[in-house]
C-alpha cells in the first residue's frame, strides 16, 4: 500500500511538471489524431452514399434518375456504371474481391505458418537474424511492381504449364501475386505469437519424448492459436483491400461468378477496389451516379473489413493464453 501511495505521489509530481504536461498533451493530440481521420472517413462514405442511394421517404435533394434503390446495388449481380443502361449490382465486384481473398489466402496461409514455424522453432538466432528482416522486405515492395510482376512472369509462366490457355489478365496470377504479398504478415505476426509462449512448454514436451515436430506443431501453434488467427484474418483483410496489384494482374471487368467455381479464376474478373480506381479515372460527371458509386463501394468494403477485424478481435479474447 505504501510503495503504491508512493509512486503515485512520484508521478503526479512528475506530471506537473511544464515538459510532462506538454508529452502529454503531444500524445494526446497524437491518439485523437488517429480516431479523429477514422470518424472523418466513415461520415465521408457515409454521406457520398446516401446520396448515391434512393431512400424512400428520405429527402435527399436530388432528381431521382441521379439515385440507385438500395435493394440493386446489394442484390444487383450486373455491374456496368458507364454501359447503356447503367448497372450498379455490387455482387459482381464483390465475387472478385472474394475469389481473389480465397485464392490467396490457400497461398498465403500455409506458406506465412510454415515459415513462421520454421523461425520460431528451427532456425537458428544467426539465420532468423537475415531470413525474418528479408522476408519483411517483401512488404516494402510497392503494389504496382507486384502487378507488372504478375503480368509479365506469373501468368507467362502458368500458361506454359497449364494444358489449356489461359487468359492475359486471370484472377489466378492475382491470387497468387496477392498471396505473396501477404506472406510477411502471416509469418511475422504468427512467429511472434509461437515466440511468446514459454520455454517450459517446450521443455515438458521434449520432456515427454516429443519430437522437434511434434512440439511445434501439437504444442506450440496450439498454445499460439490465438495471434495465428489473428493473423490469418488480417491478411484477410489486407488482400481484400489490395488495389494496383489486382487491377494490373486480374483485368478490368467485373463479372459475377461463384467463388468456388474453378474455371472462374482463369479468366479476368475486377474486385471492389479496382472498380473504384476505373470510376475515379474515368470520364464521369461529380453528379452523376457513377462517381457516387465510389462512395458507396468503399463503404461496403469498409463494412466487410470492418467485419474482419472485429471478428480477428473476438477470437484473440476468447483464445488468448496468459503466461505469467
Amino acid at each position: 500500500m505504501s510503495s503504491d501511495s508512493s509512486s503515485l505521489g512520484l508521478t503526479r509530481q512528475m506530471d506537473t511538471a511544464p515538459r510532462e504536461r506538454i508529452a502529454r498533451w503531444f500524445f494526446f493530440i497524437c491518439a485523437s489524431l488517429s480516431v479523429v481521420v477514422t470518424i472523418g472517413i466513415v461520415v465521408v462514405l457515409v454521406l457520398g452514399a446516401v446520396k448515391f442511394f434512393r431512400i424512400t421517404g428520405v429527402p435527399l435533394g436530388i432528381a431521382r434518375e441521379q439515385t440507385v434503390p438500395v435493394t440493386e446495388f446489394l442484390l444487383g449481380g450486373h455491374w456496368s456504371p458507364g454501359g447503356t443502361p447503367k448497372s450498379f449490382g455490387v455482387l459482381a465486384p464483390l465475387s472478385a474481391t472474394i475469389m481473389i481473398t480465397l485464392g490467396s489466402a490457400l497461398v498465403a496461409l500455409p506458406l506465412g505458418l510454415a515459415t513462421a514455424i520454421y523461425l520460431s522453432e528451427y532456425a537458428s538466432p544467426r539465420k532468423r537474424a537475415y531470413l525474418k528482416p528479408a522476408l519483411e522486405i517483401l512488404a516494402g515492395i510497392p503494389t504496382v511492381v507486384y502487378g507488372y510482376f504478375a503480368l509479365v512472369y506469373i501468368t507467362p509462366a502458368l500458361d506454359a504449364v497449364l494444358p489449356f490457355d489461359l487468359q492475359t489478365f486471370n484472377v489466378l496470377s492475382g491470387c497468387i501475386v496477392v498471396g505473396i504479398m501477404i506472406i510477411p504478415m502471416v509469418s511475422s505476426i504468427s512467429e511472434d505469437a509461437m515466440s511468446a509462449v514459454p520455454d517450459e512448454l517446450r521443455q515438458a514436451g521434449y520432456g515427454l519424448g516429443s519430437t522437434k515436430f511434434d512440439v511445434s506443431t501439437r504444442i506450440v501453434v496450439p498454445s499460439a492459436v490465438s495471434g495465428i488467427v489473428s493473423a490469418f484474418i488480417l491478411a484477410f483483410s489486407r488482400a481484400i483491400g489490395e488495389t494496383m496489384a489486382v487491377t494490373i494482374a486480374a483485368g478490368s471487368r467485373s463479372v459475377l461468378h461463384n467463388p468456388l467455381d474453378l474455371a472462374a479464376y482463369f479468366g479476368p474478373n475486377s474486385p471492389i477496389t479496382a472498380q473504384m480506381i476505373n470510376l475515379a479515372l474515368g470520364d464521369i460527371s461529380a453528379r452523376g451516379p457513377a462517381y457516387r458509386a465510389m462512395f458507396a463501394l468503399g463503404l461496403t468494403l469498409f463494412v466487410v473489413t470492418l467485419l474482419m477485424n472485429a471478428i480477428s478481435t473476438a477470437i484473440s479474447r476468447r483464445y488468448r493464453e496468459v503466461y505469467q
